[in-house]
């Protein structure tokens, strides 16, 4: 169900690419980069609306195991989303700014960023976030770092991650740790719930 009341495609449908199944567009390829890995996800029907995930980490993209894709996806579904795929990159600001434009691009309401937050040389992700948002909603940004403290993290309140909106897709950030993921999810879900309602017009 969507904004139109029709399923747009997801990105693994909108062309013949090889690379991923059953297809990226090669413009979205390209986006991606030959650095990126994909996880597509079969799931139900979405109640809250669509969704990707951006793993940031170097060993995940190289093939390592990812522990932090299947989790959000997780969390996803439970709240109700239909997850498009788990997509792994590099620590690089180029491949992550063209992930989240991919998600953009295939029309997903939401999506979520997982790691590069910190304070090291290769934590780039907020960078480049920044150049996909149009506008940021930093009351977000603002409440996953509080819930974070709360929870006992002194590692949320160093977190600069960002959330805004690109396009009518919701971006947000999350630091790269199941910890963070989980505290993360449950305070971003109502507001998630929230911000995707006003952008399609369902929330007046």
């Amino acid at each position: 169900m969507t904004r139109n009341g029709r399923r747009p495609p997801t990105i693994f449908e909108l062309a013949d690419t090889a690379l991923f199944e059953p297809g990226l567009t090669s413009a979205a390829v390209d986006l991606l980069g030959a650095g990126a890995t994909v996880s597509t996800m079969e799931i139900d029907a979405p109640v809250a609306g669509r969704a990707l995930v951006v793993v940031v980490d170097d060993r995940t993209a190289h093939g390592g195991e990812d522990s932090l894709g299947p989790l959000v996806t997780e969390l996803l579904t439970e709240a109700g989303f239909l997850v498009d795929a788990s997509v792994s990159v590099q620590a690089d600001e180029v491949e992550i700014r063209n992930a989240l434009n991919t998600a953009v691009i295939g029309g997903v309401d939401l999506v979520i960023s997982v790691g590069g937050t910190g304070m090291s040389p290769r934590d780039v992700t907020p960078e480049a976030t920044s150049q996909v948002l149009d506008r940021e909603l930093p009351g977000i940004s603002e409440a996953l770092r509080a819930s974070g403290r709360v929870a006992g993290s002194l590692d949320a309140g160093l977190s600069r991650g960002l959330a805004g909106v690109s396009g009518s897709t919701l971006v947000v950030n999350l630091p790269g740790t199941r910890a963070a993921v989980r505290d993360g999810m449950a305070t971003l879900g109502p507001l998630a719930s929230k911000a995707i309602g006003e952008l399609s017009g369902l929330v007046e």
